[in-house]
């Protein structure tokens, strides 16, 4: 498995993805599980402690659903004082699980952020029970790319600047079934104080250093592994897009070899990390194009092979699946995955191709009969054929030599 190193981590303070658990970036512990297989691409001194014997890790690992929340309504305010009017709050999605109420008013609607805009907020998350979880003055993040909790990603944009408001979330749209540990509990609803402090437009691709661009695209594969962990397939694909996009930009700026090198080693990451995805979803042909482009670039790559495999098995192709997967053991003939996922491809490819033959005798005629054995049902279709051209062969023969002898008679 390909790895350039340890990744780089953005270090300015309050930048999503720093300091905060509301951030981007998916908790390191949460990645690196007591689970044998491994699925996402992370850093080279994670993947070292990681037994790699077996992999994906969450490939046939499943998680509970979480189950139905009854309560739906808006809890108290994280600082102990009732909610008050509930005309005063605003229900953004229209089901009751996320709210939004004005503590202070800001400086008009012609102030509120645009989606793709770098915002910066000063953040304060409390339970139900009014206990602070995240403290943050400066969280920047950029609005629209899912780079933080849904709560926040949607409120935010209907945040005038200066303004701050009272946020009350549905688990749904914070940590989930999961929740965070060690202090927001699984199905935990928060209540999010938030306060506008800077908008502005987002860099230039273009423009990014080499350093800049890698930090950023770590920063949204990061992210998407947060989902991925969170069971949200379809926001991990979101996450790993954008990175990949931001990989794939044009630029301006010179990189050095060795940025180039390390690009070109996130982006392999995010495209086996996409190809993991949409195999949860059953997208298999989009699976099956992101494992190409892996393999483009390093055509041992073993999870690519692996992946690729499988997609190919679930289309029913177990004759091209095979030498796929034969090729990844190869490369690793220790990896009881691929020995198990081998051997099973091999006897669902002889089953089908029994099928097949029984199939096309049925096809031409020749149903095999019951208590007949092998050998006869084979020779005997031939049999007739070969008596009759052999008694029309000596009719015709015996025809000429009268005709000889009625001739020479003449």
């Amino acid at each position: 498995m390909a790895s350039s190193g340890e990744e780089p981590r953005s270090s300015s303070p309050g930048r999503a993805g720093t300091g905060t658990e509301l951030s981007p970036t998916a908790d390191a512990t949460q990645l690196d599980t007591a689970e044998d297989f491994e699925v996402l691409e992370e850093e080279e001194e994670e993947e070292e402690e990681e037994d790699l014997s077996e992999l994906p890790p969450l490939e046939d690992v499943g998680r509970p659903p979480a189950p139905p929340r009854e309560d739906t309504q808006a809890p108290e305010q994280g600082g102990g004082e009732a909610a008050e009017d509930p005309q005063e709050w605003l229900d953004v999605l229209g089901s009751g699980l996320l709210k939004k109420k004005t503590l202070v008013p800001g400086q008009g609607v012609d102030t509120r952020p645009r989606k793709g805009q770098d915002v910066t907020i000063r953040l304060k998350a409390t339970l139900e029970d009014g206990s602070v979880v995240e403290e943050n003055p400066a969280l920047t993040f950029t609005l629209g790319d899912c780079d933080v909790l849904q709560a926040l990603d949607l409120c935010v944009q209907l945040l005038e600047m200066g303004e701050t408001a009272l946020i009350v979330s549905d688990a749904k749209y914070c940590y989930g079934a999961q929740g965070r540990s060690p202090n927001v509990p699984p199905n935990a609803a928060l209540t999010l104080e938030v306060e506008l402090l800077a908008a502005r437009d987002a860099p230039d691709l273009e423009l990014l250093s080499g350093k800049e661009k890698i930090e950023l695209a770590n920063r949204k594969r990061e992210r998407g592994n947060f989902f991925y962990q969170q069971a949200d397939y379809v926001l991990a694909i979101n996450s790993y897009d954008i990175a990949l996009k931001i990989i794939g930009s044009s630029s301006k700026v010179d990189f050095s070899p060795d940025e180039e090198t390390e690009l070109l080693d996130v982006k392999v990451k995010c495209l086996n990390n996409l190809a993991a995805s949409q195999l949860k979803l059953d997208h298999y042909e989009a699976a099956l194009k992101s494992c190409n482009l892996v393999l483009e670039h390093q055509p041992g790559n073993i999870k690519a092979l692996f992946r690729k495999g499988k997609v190919l098995a679930q289309q029913g192709e177990y004759r091209e699946a095979i030498p796929i997967l034969k090729a990844a053991l190869k490369l690793e003939p220790s990896n009881k995955t691929i020995h198990a996922e081998l051997s099973k491809l091999v006897k669902k490819h002889a089953d089908q191709k029994n099928v097949e033959t029984e199939m096309y005798r049925k096809m031409l005629g020749n149903p095999s009969a019951a208590g007949t054995p092998g050998k006869c049902k084979d020779k005997l279709p031939w049999s007739i054929p070969w008596k009759w051209l052999f008694g029309a062969t000596a009719i015709a023969l015996g025809g000429v030599a009268l005709s000889v002898v009625i001739a020479a008679r003449n």
